[in-house]
């Protein structure tokens, strides 16, 4: 039962990878010809609970596993920011300061990443088939995704996702732009927006990286994926993916290097770089290309407050609301979340990190910070693991984009980035034959026992 268990959940979280950064499309398509849009976005959801309860059986049964994983400050750290988050939204939910949909989708979308990367730890303890496939079950979706950006630019017409059923206000946009201009059109590829496919490319840049740096000599495919990345990042036009992939690559690319000279003289190419874009940005600020990709300013915009007022105004009032509120309003009262929370007003902070803030106050915004810190130490002491090295660089870079962006409220990079951390975590600890001679011991313990 075991072996079929674990089986199961390896296909689980491979078909999760694997299509989720197809979601949006795959679920408003299916919407299209079915209906039960809403009902249709939780399918990885969905998943996620059948992994659980599996998972749930295994810890239960398992005393060692389940002292692995009590013993772990992450889990810990997890385990106490869950119950801030549920305490705080019972409070603001009897307050009345919060609905309850708006609190049941902060409540999903701020915890589900969390407990998926601990269901896929979990099942990579049990199991090393993950660990030895996650490249191509990332990789191959990249690609797909990657290849679909350019040609949405360059060949496909710009209304082509109104065919399989995108539609504003409805499911999601089909066209994306730069302060309304039509003539700036930035890519979202199969992913529901620019700014949640360019956090997606972060990750992706970060771990193809990481591959170049182990397996250079032979390293012309994945050498192909980063130029396909790198043109669709830049297509897509999000300011803070390019920050966060800039970061994420150096890092990966540094942290791989194992000669002292040989760092320097990175460091010194890599501030060189910044010097020269900083001083292009500069003399070429007036250019109407530049204003648009730069600044997102432009003379044929029709926005009425660009997206420059738009996140300095959000970043304000969050501050503002935090200093005022140290102890936030609850889950469900900022953030995307907030749009359910009528009749009270949405308050869009434009930064996962203050959002977690004005929702939790300041003990959330240093449990979640706590969680990362310490991931982000695990993955340090694996790094010259590809996997955890490119990870560990994303997150870097990944970090910079979430204080402007909802980054890890999308699908696609929340499922795709947590899942590969379990994997990290537990690929190269190694008790896979220690757990699973505890399974067989306790088979050989179950058979020699009196049937009843």
């Amino acid at each position: 039962m075991t072996k079929i268990s674990i089986r199961l959940t390896n296909v689980l979280i491979a078909t999760v990878i694997v299509l989720v950064p197809f979601y949006a499309f795959l679920t408003v398509w299916a919407s299209s010809l079915v209906g039960h849009f809403t009902l249709l976005r939780l399918w990885d959801d969905i998943l996620l609970l059948i992994l659980v309860c599996v998972v749930g059986t295994w810890i239960i049964s398992n005393k060692q596993l389940r002292q692995l994983l009590f013993n772990s400050l992450l889990f810990r750290l997890i385990v106490a920011y869950v119950l801030i988050t549920l305490t705080f939204g019972v409070i603001s939910l009897t307050k009345h300061e919060v609905t309850l949909k708006a609190l049941s989708y902060a409540v999903l979308v701020n915890l589900r990443f969390l407990i998926w990367f601990l269901a896929v730890w979990m099942v990579s303890i049990k199991s090393s088939w993950l660990d030895k496939k996650w490249r191509k079950l990332i990789f191959w979706p990249l690609a797909v995704v990657a290849v679909f950006a350019l040609l949405q630019f360059f060949i496909l017409p710009h209304n082509f996702l109104t065919h399989f059923g995108y539609r504003k206000g409805t499911t999601f946009v089909p066209i994306i732009t730069i302060n309304q201009n039509t003539n700036t059109i930035r890519v979202q590829s199969f992913l529901r927006g620019t700014n949640p496919f360019g956090a997606y490319l972060v990750a992706m840049l970060g771990l193809l990286v990481a591959c170049v740096a182990v397996t250079w000599r032979r390293c012309w495919q994945y050498l192909l994926l980063v130029a396909l990345a790198i043109g669709a990042l830049i297509l897509s036009f999000s300011r803070s993916a390019w920050i966060g992939s800039f970061v994420a690559i150096v890092v990966a690319a540094w942290l791989s290097l194992r000669n002292h000279r040989t760092k320097l003289r990175f460091v010194v190419v890599a501030s060189v770089a910044v010097l020269i874009l900083a001083i292009g940005a500069v003399l070429f600020q007036h250019n109407n290309g530049v204003q648009d990709a730069l600044f997102h300013v432009s003379p044929g915009s029709t926005a009425q407050v660009t997206s420059n007022a738009g996140h300095a105004s959000s970043l304000r009032s969050g501050l503002h609301d935090l200093l005022h509120q140290p102890f936030g309003r609850g889950p469900g009262t900022a953030g995307p979340a907030s749009r359910y929370n009528a009749p009270h007003a949405p308050r869009n902070t434009e930064s996962y990190f203050l959002e977690i803030a004005e929702e939790l106050g300041w003990i959330g915004l240093v449990l979640f910070a706590s969680i990362n810190i310490v991931l982000g130490y695990e993955l340090w002491k694996r790094r010259t693991n590809p996997l955890a090295l490119g990870l560990l660089a994303s997150l870097i870079g990944l970090t910079i984009v979430n204080q402007f962006t909802y980054a890890w409220s999308d699908d696609t990079l929340a499922f795709v980035w947590w899942g590969l951390a379990g994997i990290a975590l537990a690929s190269t600890v190694k008790p896979h034959k220690a757990v699973l001679k505890i399974d067989q011991d306790q088979k050989v313990k179950n058979h020699k026992s009196p049937v009843a």
